[in-house]
Parts: structure tokens; sequence; C-alpha cells
């Protein structure tokens, strides 16, 4: 076995500088999406769902305890997952760097003024959309969508675009991050950091 594949590659330390570290290589290397990230939810029933999200904000002080923020409508099926059952996780899969980061973690709801600024952030056909969407109901054609939308452009004109109540954000405060790097011959590296208080454990995971 060579010295390259005797050791670990991912070191032990802190998550999120880590995090930061494999994600601003991605923003550079991976070609389309590099915020792109899956978000798993559950009913109370356990029964799960995943789907993929992008990545606003995230850091050791975002909301106080740190997280990842992501932003969506709290009526579609996520949110109302969300709602029931706050235990959520995220998955970072960057295929140009063969890596991937798993997140575990509690949900919650951002401020309304920190919805506001990303939501008026937004282009503003994306703001439009949001209003005319009931994001995951069920629609006769495509034509309803179209006429609703033409039907907010209207009742907004030209001025700024009123941010739907249950159009928010929340973010996911880890309590476990699991790093995944590809090795040959699938001897992969895995690293994963729990929480302990006020500090990270960490431990090696066989692949």
């Amino acid at each position: 076995m060579s010295e390259d594949q005797s050791t670990s590659q991912i070191p032990r330390g802190e998550p999120y500088i880590l995090f930061d570290e494999w994600y601003a290589q991605a923003r550079v290397s991976e070609p389309n999406d590099s915020n792109a990230m899956a978000l798993a939810t559950a009913t109370p029933n356990g029964a799960p769902s995943v789907r993929m999200v992008l990545l606003k904000g995230h850091g050791a002080d975002v909301g106080g305890q740190g997280g990842f923020t992501f932003f969506t409508n709290a009526h579609s099926r996520k949110g109302e997952e969300i709602r029931a059952n706050a235990q959520a996780a995220l998955l970072f899969h960057w295929k140009s760097l063969r890596r991937q980061i798993r997140i575990e973690g509690a949900l919650t709801q951002v401020a309304p003024d920190v919805a506001d600024e990303y939501f008026h952030s937004r282009s503003r056909a994306s703001q439009l959309g949001a209003v005319a969407s009931d994001q995951s109901r069920p629609m006769d054609d495509r034509e309803t969508f179209l006429a609703r939308l033409s039907a907010a452009q209207e009742r907004f004109g030209d001025g700024e675009i009123e941010r739907p109540a249950h159009w928010t954000g929340f973010t996911l405060t880890p309590t476990a991050f699991e790093f995944w790097l590809d090795r040959p011959n699938r001897l992969h590296d895995r690293r994963r950091f729990e929480r302990a208080g006020e500090r990270w454990a960490d431990k090696l995971l066989y692949p």
C-alpha cells in the first residue's frame, strides 16, 4: 500500500472550515450549480422524500448557531414536511472533485426580514413566479399557471412585488457532518463529525 493510501486525506478539526475549503474548490471546478444540494425530509410517520435545492447562505455564525440556508414555498411538499418534522439532511455531491458531504440536523425558519431581503434579490420574473405558483399542488394545465402569472404582473405593475407570507427560508443547524473522498478501488476516505456540547468529535468510517 502506498503512503498516500495509508493515511486519511480528510483532516480533523472544524467541519465548517473544511466545508468552506471544499466548497470554494467546487465553486471553481464544478460546471453547473456548485451550490446545489439534495434536501431530504420526512413525514412524522417516516416516509422520506428528497429533491435538489440551492444553498443561499452558510457558515458557523448563520442563525447564531451556524447553519445552511435555503428558500422555498412553505406550502410545498417539502415545506409541509418541514413543518411536521423539522429534522432533515443535506447532501452535496461534486463530481468534478469526486467528493461529497452529508449534513444532518434540525431546521428553523428564517426571520421575515431575511426572507424579504433574499426574495427581492431574485429576478423579477422569479418573484412573480413565486407569487403565481401553488408549488407542488395539482394543476389542470399550464395555461392556468400562465394566466396566474399574467394576473400577478398586472397586479404589481412596475412596483415592488410583495413577498408571499408562505415564501420563506429555513436554516439547517448541523448536529453531524460526514465528508467523503473518492479513492481508487472503492477504498474511499470517510470522516464523520458529531457535535459534542460546544465542540465537534470526529471519527473515521470504513468505506
